[in-house]
């Protein structure tokens, strides 16, 4: 498919360019959670297929059943149109978050150019937009047609496609992934283990309370953080004055993404202090 495609001419050419793929270091040296990733991955392959495999069988795809093949049915526009719109977010998000990186900006700045000023996870958004249009596009027939029951069936559990996309990318590998190690990387640069503020609370003692930080970085992340909307596209200046019950039950920033100055802070901090004492 295109968008398959796509992504994976844009992963090539990212891993060509930088020379590794950092998403896999914490569990390239784990056999079995190395092989539990692939083993997801091509159940999700598989899974996200079936819209366009089911279209294409013969109980669905035979010109007796599925009735009129023009295109212009109410599910095609709506289908097509959130497709375009999915594929431009996907595609364009990553063009501009590699641009951004390859540009060398300040340190502890965020991405916030482009599709990124409106949402923390563009991709995300566009992949889930994709999906869910792509559903639609393939549910013509049953719509349309004159399908069996089982056939129409089959094309109404396709829906499984789009359903796990937002599962895997809200609760798994997508938004868990990216919310809290990318909070703690700008938490460490203003709270570094290294510093002499840190080492004043005592190495020995450990993290207790935050020391004064180094310099604006964290603040202004978290300033990035209540004004950008973690996944769903809104301004700003709208998204900002948004209550934090609607943030969280509407627009998805769940509590479960927040990174915690004490509680994340002080195992991140800790952390840090380790690994700089076995370096």
């Amino acid at each position: 498919m295109l968008w398959a495609a796509r992504l994976a001419g844009f992963l090539l050419f990212r891993v060509l360019k930088t020379g590794s793929d950092t998403r896999f270091d914490d569990i390239r040296s784990h056999f079995f959670k190395f092989a539990g990733f692939w083993v997801g991955q091509i159940v999700w392959v598989w899974t996200v297929s079936l819209p366009v495999v089911i279209l294409n069988s013969p109980a669905v795809s035979s010109p007796l059943r599925s009735g009129d093949p023009s295109f212009g049915k109410a599910t095609d526009i709506i289908g097509i149109i959130l497709f375009a719109i999915g594929f431009f977010w996907e595609s364009v998000g990553d063009v501009q978050k590699y641009m951004f990186k390859s540009s060398n900006p300040p340190k502890g700045q965020p991405c916030n150019k482009g599709l990124w000023y409106y949402s923390r996870h563009p991709p995300y958004f566009g992949e889930i937009t994709l999906h869910w249009g792509l559903w639609l596009l393939c549910l013509t027939p049953t719509v349309n047609g004159f399908l069996p029951k089982s056939a129409k069936s089959a094309q109404y559990a396709a829906i499984l496609a789009p359903l796990l996309t937002m599962v895997l990318l809200l609760f798994a590998s997508g938004l868990p992934t990216a919310e809290k190690p990318t909070a703690k990387k700008f938490f460490l640069m203003s709270y570094p283990s290294s510093s002499s503020s840190s080492s004043s609370s005592g190495s020995q003692q450990g993290f207790t309370t935050l020391p004064e930080p180094e310099n604006d970085i964290w603040s202004n992340y978290k300033l990035y953080l209540r004004r950008t909307s973690i996944i769903i596209p809104f301004p700003p200046t709208l998204y900002s004055k948004f209550p934090q019950w609607l943030k969280s039950t509407i627009l998805l920033d769940l509590p479960t993404f927040k990174f915690d100055e004490n509680k994340d802070g002080k195992e991140a901090w800790e952390e840090d202090r380790k690994k700089r004492g076995s370096a």
